[in-house]
């Protein structure tokens, strides 16, 4: 995990780098500029201290050098100035040069009571018409931060490598900055794509920040209502939880304007390193490759490259990815709330229903070392905090990992999935759990599984589905189960316990299949035990069979069903191949808790239900 103050110093330096393309062609004059030739002639002009305010945004240019052009001095002017009357985005559709150039740019932001300042080198705009520029680039960056945002120091610096973008459409910026509109006009392409190299950020706690690389491509976006400048500043301050229903309404609104108003291409990051020694935790956090698309074969998100190391424990992961992610339930919630009336209050369902669809995450190839002597309070010495500490370590390993999840609602999602493959570790490291701590006794000394988790929530029948549960693990065997759950409504998912547990005694069983198929768990369990007991296996193994035939019956009443499933259980422990028991209850609402509840043997339940059992 980033600290935050990693992340919210990052996020200024980022911010600030974004500015620099749109202030670039929007710089006034405030000093005499020099022009050679006649408006007519293909002439160079250079402007001097150039000083141009935005709100809390200050950018200057102690030179400004527009070459090939055949804009007169007084032509540039009136295109730049601060206070024109024409918008912003008609002036600079007439401005037309060979290049821009600023030796040295430097862009000011101040919010609340922090203030940064990015300082860029050799800034030149190349191919400039219409307002548009074919290629931008700068030789590079320094960034600091400084003052107090969130009630914390945000004190900082950091540098920029290279800077360039393509095909950068400033009356596209200067419409969507500065003019309203519905949200639903033409998208405007902002830059066709651009690249940042050797991003360095560091805050004053030491956590360090660093990209090798981050390029993007086609940054698109919509006028909305507020203007982007007025939907970001409401966004900054979003907050469903505090404030005025009006204030929350409108935040609201501007939040779900500026998400549907922005679009991506496609993003890449490379080299992502994190790293804080002097925290209470060190950690050494790194991201080989981090990608984004929003279409085609690669949409979603992707990692790979992942490493992790901090207080003795390692980890590192191939990849991991996420498609089908949408915020469609968050932008609908968000638009809900934006109504006066629905924003009087906001509840924690409220707050639920902002969950997005998840869509499926994949990972593949984990692996993580815990240092086996790790208790609390344990620091890493100070020579190396990243150092594993003396002693063991306990390894586990994953292949494969899936987790889907279906649409939501009202934040819970109606179907979900999660795949486990591959789950490797010491028999050592479950020892202190029931059943499965005594796997060691049984003669496994490392354990292999596989867990499959598939459900589905229907509403309109509030049943909830167990399609498969099932746990395999090498040289073990597998257990398969599902079941029909009924009384599944909204309630049983509510945030609060006493609800939930409420609606839980509504909860009812409508059906059950269980499967156990041996892979030699139980003839590794009959071996451990009669060695134990002194017993030959095939003694102990009689016995069981005894049990099954003769004790389960009686103890679940004599039925014919009870008679079916001991005799399914015996021939099983006489010969263990695959074990399958099924149950029914005969009315159609299922077994409530009150029936298990109130029922006075086991025989009286089993009454109720429809039962088969077999064993091969």
């Amino acid at each position: 995990m980033i600290p935050s103050s990693g992340r919210r110093g990052l996020r200024q330096a980022v911010l600030a780098s974004v500015c620099s393309l749109g202030l670039l062609g929007m710089l006034p004059a405030v000093a005499p500029a020099e022009a050679q030739e006649a408006p007519s002639a293909v002439q160079d002009v250079t402007l001097n201290d150039v000083v141009l305010t935005f709100g809390g945004t200050r950018a200057t240019a102690a030179q400004l050098t527009a070459s090939g052009t055949r804009l007169s001095k007084d032509d540039l002017l009136a295109i730049l100035k601060a206070d024109g009357k024409e918008p912003w985005a008609t002036r600079l559709a007439r401005l037309d040069a060979g290049s821009l150039a600023i030796p040295e740019l430097r862009i000011e932001q101040t919010n609340g009571g922090m203030r940064q300042t990015a300082t860029y080198r050799d800034v030149i705009a190349r191919g400039v018409h219409a307002g548009r520029i074919a290629e931008l680039t700068s030789a590079g960056a320094a960034i600091t931060v400084a003052g107090s945002a969130e009630g914390r120091s945000t004190n900082g610096d950091g540098s920029y490598g290279r800077v360039r973008a393509e095909d950068v459409d400033l009356t596209a910026l200067a419409r969507l900055s500065t003019e309203p509109g519905d949200g639903k006009g033409p998208w405007q392409r902002l830059y066709a794509g651009f690249s940042v190299e050797n991003i360095a950020f560091k805050d004053e706690r030491g956590v360090q920040v660093s990209f090798a690389r981050l390029a993007g491509r086609d940054f698109s976006g919509r006028q909305v209502p507020t203007t982007w400048n007025g939907a970001f500043d409401a966004f900054k301050g979003l907050d469903l939880t505090n404030g005025d229903a009006a204030g929350r309404a409108k935040a609201a609104g501007n939040a779900a304007d500026l998400i549907e108003a922005v679009s991506v291409g496609s993003m890449e990051a490379t080299g992502l390193r994190v790293q804080d020694a002097k925290g209470d935790k060190p950690i050494d956090l790194a991201v080989a490759r981090l990608a984004y698309a929003s279409a085609g074969a690669d949409a979603g998100i992707s990692l790979s490259g992942i490493s992790f190391a901090g207080t003795g424990t390692r980890s590192t992961i191939a990849k991991l990815s996420l498609s089908g992610f949408s915020l469609e339930p968050t932008i609908a919630t968000l638009r809900r709330l934006s109504k006066p009336g629905d924003a009087a209050t906001v509840s924690d369902a409220d707050m639920r229903r902002l969950t997005p669809l998840i869509g499926t995450l994949l990972l593949s190839g984990l692996s993580v070392d815990v240092p086996t002597d790790e208790a609390p309070g344990h620091k890493a010495s100070a020579a190396d905090p990243l150092a594993k500490p003396a002693g063991g370590t306990v390894h586990v390993g994953l292949r494969d990992a899936s987790m889907t999840f279906g649409p939501p609602k009202d934040g819970v999602p109606t179907a979900s999935r999660l795949s486990l493959s591959g789950l490797t570790m010491p028999a050592s490291a479950v020892s202190g759990f029931p059943v499965l701590g005594s796997l060691g006794l049984y003669g496994y000394r490392d354990l292999d599984l596989n867990i499959v988790a598939d459900s589905t929530w229907n509403e309109s029948a509030k049943e909830l589905s167990l399609r498969e549960v099932s746990v395999s693990g090498k040289d073990m065997g597998t257990l398969h189960l599902n079941a029909t759950l009924g009384g599944i409504g909204p309630e049983i998912f509510d945030p609060d316990a006493a609800t939930s547990g409420f609606a839980m005694l509504s909860a009812t069983a409508k059906t059950l299949d269980l499967k156990v198929e041996n892979g030699g768990l139980y003839d590794r369990f009959i071996d451990a035990t009669s060695k134990s007991l002194s017993l030959k296996p095939d003694e102990l193994r009689k016995e069981y069979v005894t049990a099954c035939l003769i004790g389960i019956p009686v103890i679940l009443g004599n039925s014919p069903a009870a008679k079916a499933i001991g005799a399914a259980m015996g021939k099983f422990a006489a010969k263990p191949g695959t074990l399958s028991i099924s149950a029914k209850a005969k009315g159609d609402s299922g077994l409530g808790v009150v029936d298990f509840s109130t029922a006075t043997s086991p025989g009286a339940v089993l009454d109720k239900l429809e039962v088969n059992a077999t064993a091969e």
